[in-house]
């Protein structure tokens, strides 16, 4: 199944276990770290952003909510996340490589 990414106004930064600092763009990112790379596969902020972000990229929510979502399992499971700098690509308010 083909998903497509879609793309937050503002990118996240997680600080992983290991000290290493992360910055996710997008709801497929979150989705793949949270499926593939999750530290810890239980917590109900954990199954509420793979959701989240599973009906984000199906167009069924904002992707603003899986953000959202995602923020809140990271700090469920010790994972500090703070706000990156927002994409340069965004200022304008829409994306240069969407079709209108």
């Amino acid at each position: 199944m083909s998903k497509r990414d879609i793309p937050w106004s503002h990118p996240l930064k997680v600080t992983l276990r290991d000290g290493m600092d992360r910055t996710f763009a997008s709801v497929y990112d979150a989705l793949d770290f949270l499926e593939n790379e999750w530290p810890q596969k239980r917590g109900d902020c954990y199954d509420r952003a793979i959701l989240a972000c599973r009906r984000g990229l199906s167009g069924l929510a904002p992707a603003e909510v899986a953000r959202e979502a995602f923020i809140a399992a990271c700090l469920e499971t010790g994972l500090p996340a703070v706000a990156a700098a927002a994409l340069p690509y965004r200022r304008s308010g829409h994306l240069p490589w969407a079709r209108v």
